[in-house]
């Protein structure tokens, strides 16, 4: 292990925000980490991951730790299941692909997310009517000041929309270090009903879908709509899709009848907030170095050199740009340090 010190972490945020790191280091074992943690104060570390859901606005004064734990696990199975475990530094794309290619069922609505395993339960990322929570058993996590392991179960994560225990009560104790699921080996559930997969299923002429055409529908989606950040910086999307009360949006629909909604409740929507950002004008939106996409205005872009500060400000422009529309504050998925 080697402490590099002044270290750009450019290449280690989606955005591609060039900032610097006091010190850096990348692990790859859990006992490096805890050899690591021993010597250094928790209020003194910084942690990252696949750097996809963080929005860096200047540079790192701490100790920056590259969880890089590696390892896909098949835990138990019988003729229906299997328990998987991935660590916390496999890419979640890449794991998701190798559940397809072992023929398991259940994560193939959330292939190309960018990021890492270890933080999507921290997000319980979702897409396309599917979310982690749906085929998460446990995860385990590091205490950052005690080094005591602990497991996780579902219930003990408090899930919500892109939300969890680790985002709240629990945020910046644990290192989540692996993640176990349950996936199906036949009669997988399939999840079809958002009209996008629909379409593109339509257009392969695949009836009959299996969870890989499931798969390659959702990453032909995702493809043609959102900017591969290798390419062009961004984090995916940069808010949440504000859920309103029924009485909220009726009174929307009265001005704006053609208002899109998905039914979260009996008295709750959830509204899609690249709608309202596009009906706010600023898809396609540009200024200096950054800007809101144009094919999906819910993602924001790092056209050149901009710094973290820049995107923020936009973050901000379209907040009050929409608010002042709809009266709906949105809210930043992305973690802005």
């Amino acid at each position: 292990m080697q402490i590099l010190r002044n270290f750009s972490l450019k290449n280690y945020n989606t955005f591609g925000i060039d900032v610097k790191a006091d010190r850096f280091i990348s692990v790859e074992k859990i006992e490096e980490l805890k050899a690591i943690l021993r010597k250094t104060y928790s209020s003194e570390v910084f942690l990252i991951g696949g750097g996809s859901n963080i929005l860096l606005t200047g540079d790192v004064d701490k100790l920056v730790i590259h969880i890089n734990l590696q390892g896909i696990e098949v835990i138990s199975e019988d003729e229906n299941e299997v328990l998987v475990k991935a660590m916390a530094g496999e890419n979640w794309h890449q794991f998701v692909l190798w559940t397809l290619d072992h023929g398991f069922g259940g994560l193939q609505n959330l292939s190309l997310i960018p990021g890492n395993v270890g933080t999507a339960p921290i997000q319980n990322i979702g897409a396309y009517g599917v979310e982690l929570k749906d085929n998460f058993v446990r995860c385990s996590g590091l205490h950052i000041q005690t080094l005591q392991e602990k497991n996780f179960e579902l219930d003990d994560c408090n899930f919500g929309y892109r939300n969890s225990v680790f985002k709240n009560e629990l945020k910046g104790q644990y290192i989540l270090t692996s993640v176990t699921f349950k996936l199906s080996k036949k009669d997988h559930q399939l999840s079809t009903e958002y009209g996008a997969i629909k379409t593109e299923l339509q257009k392969e002429n695949i009836s009959d879908p299996t969870i890989k055409d499931i798969s390659n529908a959702v990453i032909k989606i995702r493809e043609s709509k959102l900017p591969d950040p290798r390419k062009l910086g961004n984090s995916g999307s940069f808010f949440k899709n504000p859920v309103i009360s029924l009485e909220n949006f009726r009174k929307l629909q009265e001005g704006f009848p053609d208002i899109p909604s998905y039914t979260v409740s009996e008295n709750e929507v959830k509204i899609p907030a690249g709608w309202l950002i596009e009906q706010s004008g600023l898809k396609g939106y540009k200024k200096g170095n950054v800007g809101v996409h144009e094919k999906q205005a819910l993602v924001l872009v790092n056209y050149g050199n901009a710094s973290g500060e820049e995107i923020l400000e936009l973050s901000k422009l379209v907040q009050d740009s929409v608010k002042e529309k709809f009266g709906i504050q949105l809210e930043a998925e992305v973690n802005i340090i």
